[in-house]
């Protein structure tokens, strides 16, 4: 890599930082807090730009150094790079904010891969007689998308588990309509048309969106930075690039908000004690001391951010702890039951967890989405600059700001019009139906402005496409006179925060709003439904190909302010490629 790539790459890097919100209002204040935050993701990118200097002799990289040379062309431009050999990498996405440069590296062996993913089967088909009612917890995830994203790039057939098709459902905005006021947190609206895989059967579409609040009016916030700066997290993908991402943070922070930041390698320490939020230099100059080395002793550092969380607890405000890894913890703590029990009695305090992953082949995907549901927050994945400020600026107050708690939803089918039904996704959030009113059952949480959508696929009564086959000595029917106007029943039930009693929102779907006409909303999230399906092996859309699932996403695309749907568009074509080169059996985890 020559020295002009390399200037080139540090001038796109710090466009690509520099850039900010465009629907966001600029305060004075902000305009000099991100001149602060420029200057130091300019310094930090010119030191990675330095050790490239000091180290790279010839073009041809190999091992451990290519992967470290794709990363720093990820974090400098917000993209990651698809080898050159095959398969070929997709057509880059062009936006007004984010730039990609091409660089061709020679693809190498690479190391083991010991990332960790929970073991799922997709949700069964259920037949309606037998079990008419389905109930599950919402779910905000959006990680498993922007990890198989970064494995495409790679390219790397994404392990079967990795893929969580809520998640993939959820990474995009569909626009459902807001409430009308705050005397309900949030909104319930459903869509019901036929599937586009098979004509026969229909989607049932259950969209909830939360009412959205302006950053200013947000709550003080009482934030504890848990950062692994263990040897692993070296490489440019991980600690260069979290910090890079924290950065973005720093100019929204205000007076009342307060920060800390702990990290934890061969010991757990304390790198910046609670300090208000308005302080912008200190905690940009704290960020820039943190260093990778030591083994990764997550459970100490995990209790000693909680001992800071506790300290400047804001009542009637906002407590999270945000855990940033790479990986595992093996060191001190390393039972996961004993850290789901120490997240979740702190849960119960009112301190929250959320967990950011980053890097690739040591992954703990597992353990870090568990960790989240426990604590009552989200699990995203940052693989580029891009992604860290969609995650930690632009989303931020959603993920601050709690609007419903143990958020559950309840489908009751009804047997005269369905034949049968399946939940797309959210497989580890279904719940016992009994589960529903038992208000001591956790669930997910919704904050300020999220939006939280849900796919059925459902077989009508009657119409020869059942897939389940029929019982010989079945012996429920369906009830005489029995109802055929509605198709069936959706209850929520949530809790507003500070409230141990649930409240309940039921909504009837009726025949009469199956449409043939389906919104863009509707269409792309089944086309994200199916590719979800495909990487997992392709056994319940009925023959739907690649080739569908692209022209169905970039016919329903829309308003694409960032380009993420064509960029989804892009990776469909790259994920196709890679099934076709190595067969259409998925891949294990961990291999």
């Amino acid at each position: 890599m020559s020295h002009r790539l390399t200037v080139t790459l540090l001038a796109t890097a710090l466009l690509a930082a520099c850039q900010s919100n465009p629907t966001a209002e600029q305060s004075p204040e902000t305009d000099a807090a991100t001149a602060a935050t420029d200057a130091y993701v300019a310094k930090e990118a010119a030191a990675v730009a330095h050790r490239e200097q000091a180290t790279l002799d010839r073009v041809v990289v190999t091992g451990a150094r290519l992967r470290s040379e794709q990363a720093k062309a990820a974090m400098a431009t917000g993209h990651a790079y698809a080898p050159a050999s095959p398969p070929p990498p997709p057509a880059p996405v062009m936006t007004q904010e984010y730039r990609i440069a091409n660089v061709a590296i020679v693809p190498q062996a690479n190391p083991a891969n010991t990332e960790r993913y929970a073991e799922r089967d997709d949700n069964p088909v259920r037949r309606t007689l037998d079990e008419p009612v389905s109930t599950f917890s919402v779910d905000v995830d959006t990680g498993s998308y922007s990890n198989v994203r970064r494995m495409l790039r790679e390219g790397q057939r994404p392990p079967a588990d990795a893929v969580r098709a809520e998640e993939f459902i959820n990474y995009f905005r569909y626009g459902h309509a807001a409430p009308a006021d705050r005397s309900r947190p949030f909104n319930v609206t459903t869509e019901l048309s036929p599937a586009p895989w098979n004509a026969k059967r229909q989607l049932l579409m259950v969209g909830i969106k939360g009412y959205d609040v302006p950053k200013a009016t947000l709550p003080p916030a009482n934030l504890v930075f848990l950062l692994d700066t263990s040897g692993s997290m070296e490489s440019p993908d991980k600690l260069p690039l979290l910090k890079q991402s924290f950065a973005q943070l720093v100019p929204q922070l205000r007076a009342q908000d307060r920060v800390s930041i702990v990290v934890y390698a061969g010991s757990a320490g304390l790198v910046l004690p609670p300090t208000p939020g308005n302080q912008h230099d200190e905690i940009l100059a704290a960020l820039d001391r943190l260093q990778a080395g030591g083994s990764t002793n997550g459970g100490d550092g995990i209790r000693l951010a909680y001992a800071m969380a506790k300290q400047a607890f804001v009542r009637d405000g906002v407590n999270r702890v945000i855990l940033a890894t790479d990986g595992d913890f093996n060191v001190g703590t390393v039972s996961q039951d004993a850290l789901k029990t120490m997240v979740a009695d702190q849960r119960a305090s009112g301190i929250a967890l959320t967990t950011l992953g980053f890097g690739t082949g040591n992954y703990n995907d597992a353990l870090a989405e568990k960790l989240a549901d426990v604590g009552d927050g989200n699990h995203a994945y940052i693989d580029t600059l891009q992604e860290g400020r969609k995650v930690l600026v632009d989303e931020m107050q959603s993920t601050l700001l709690t609007i419903a708690r143990d958020v559950k939803i309840q489908v009751e089918f009804n047997p005269a019009v369905v034949s049968e039904y399946r939940l797309i996704g959210y497989e580890n959030r279904v719940l016992a139906n009994e589960d529903f009113a038992n208000d001591k059952v956790d669930a997910g949480d919704i904050g300020a402005g999220h939006e939280v959508t849900a796919l059925y696929e459902i077989t009508p009564t009657g119409n020869g496409a059942d897939r389940l086959p029929a019982l010989r000595y079945g012996g429920k029917q369906v009830a005489a006179g029995a109802s055929t106007e509605e198709v069936a029943h959706v209850r929520l039930r949530y809790k507003l925060p500070g409230q141990d009693s649930s409240r309940l929102i039921e909504t009837p779907i009726t025949r009469t709003s199956l449409t043939t006409k389906p919104s863009d909303a509707f269409r792309f999230a089944a086309a994200v439904a199916a590719y979800a399906d495909l990487l997992r092996g392709g056994r319940r859309i009925d023959g739907w190909s690649w080739n569908d699932v692209a022209m169905a996403a970039r016919a329903a695309s829309g308003r694409d302010p960032h380009g993420l749907k064509a960029e989804f568009v892009g990776m469909v074509d790259q994920a196709e490629r890679l099934v076709a080169v190595r067969g259409d059996t998925p891949a294990i985890a961990g291999e």
